[in-house]
């Protein structure tokens, strides 16, 4: 297997004080250069050397020192300079997140089944609380809009209905990464409860990254969710 180190921040290194300062969850939105450091050292240490195996790792096309796949719902290529999704240079959370996940990369498939919950991932606890206010919540107000844009969702987020899979009023899965998948589930609101929505990750989803980034692909793929209802 191949199995690489991700960078391992300090207490004064930007990724743990965005822990201690913002939401309890990785990510501070106001340290873009930091983001920008922290890609390129991550950048820095998988092309030094390169792993043999990464192509199938990932998976992804390779043509030289660059890597090719979906992610977020968008062609991303890994190249020694830099990430970019689409068009677009990202060298953000986003970048962050893609860069880890190749740094995680090694040959075990995704397990899809059993769904897991975040909160019984190890090591979770500390991440929980963001998770659900960042991940699930942040998609209540939506839930009558996503039912009607899953077609749109599931098409760009490589996914498909989960109803059979998952119950609720409507689900469905979605892949942000390639070894790792959501299961979004919905109940609209009725007489007697509030909408709701819990997200689900693939079984063995962290074996391809950290708790941390792991709880953030939650929250960036909510909010590409709702970057798709515009």
């Amino acid at each position: 297997m191949l199995l690489r180190v991700h960078l391992q921040p300090g207490a004064d290194h930007p990724v743990c004080m965005a822990k201690n300062q913002g939401r309890g969850n990785f990510f501070n939105d106001k340290m873009p250069n930091n983001y920008q450091q922290i890609v390129k050292a991550n950048l820095k240490k998988l092309y030094n050397p390169l792993p043999e195996n990464l192509t199938e790792a990932l998976p992804a096309n390779q043509l030289g020192n660059c890597f090719t796949f979906e992610a977020f719902g968008e062609q991303c290529q890994i190249r020694p300079e830099g990430i970019h999704l689409g068009n677009t240079a990202e060298s953000g959370v986003l970048g962050i997140l893609i860069t880890l996940y190749a740094l995680h990369a090694n040959s075990e498939p995704e397990k899809l089944e059993p769904l897991k919950s975040f909160k019984d991932f190890p090591n979770s606890m500390p991440y929980s609380g963001a998770f659900v206010t960042h991940t699930e919540r942040i998609l209540i107000p939506q839930v009558e809009k996503i039912e009607k844009a899953q077609t749109r969702i599931t098409a760009k987020l490589q996914g498909r209905d989960a109803t059979e899979l998952a119950g609720g009023d409507f689900s469905f899965l979605v892949r942000p990464l390639p070894k790792i998948s959501l299961c979004y589930i919905f109940y609209r609101a009725d007489e007697e409860f509030p909408a709701s929505v819990t997200c689900l990750y693939s079984s063995n989803a962290s074996t391809f990254l950290p708790i941390d980034a792991l709880a953030d692909v939650g929250e960036y793929t909510s909010r590409t969710i709702l970057t798709i209802l515009v």
